[in-house]
């Protein structure tokens, strides 16, 4: 898993939202909260951890953004995230 973790933070890396939309129109955005760590939220969903995803979604700390996100983050096309690429999904954080 050490190399699965290392590989993941290698990839991690900021996006504006105009780079996104094309992979939010296909629905495999997933909005990770601020308290989580993207690249420990990458982990999980790599090596199907279902327990600790399912916790995350019932704390709805992981999500789809929502139509009132979109519509903002469509508004605002540089707004910046930190994104990381997990095979289907992009896992995206919002830039402090």
């Amino acid at each position: 898993m050490g190399d699965l973790r290392a590989e993941l933070t290698a990839t991690l890396d900021e996006a504006e939202w105009d780079w996104l939309t094309p992979h939010a129109r296909r629905d495999v955005v997933i909005l990770v909260a601020l308290g989580l760590d993207l690249v420990e939220v990458g982990v999980a969903i790599a090596t199907d951890d279902a327990i600790r995803i399912q916790s995350w979604i019932d704390k709805a700390l992981i999500q789809k953004p929502s139509p009132a996100q979109l519509s903002v983050w469509n508004q605002n096309q540089s707004q910046r995230f930190q994104a990381l690429i997990v095979q289907p999904y992009v896992l995206v954080q919002e830039a402090a």
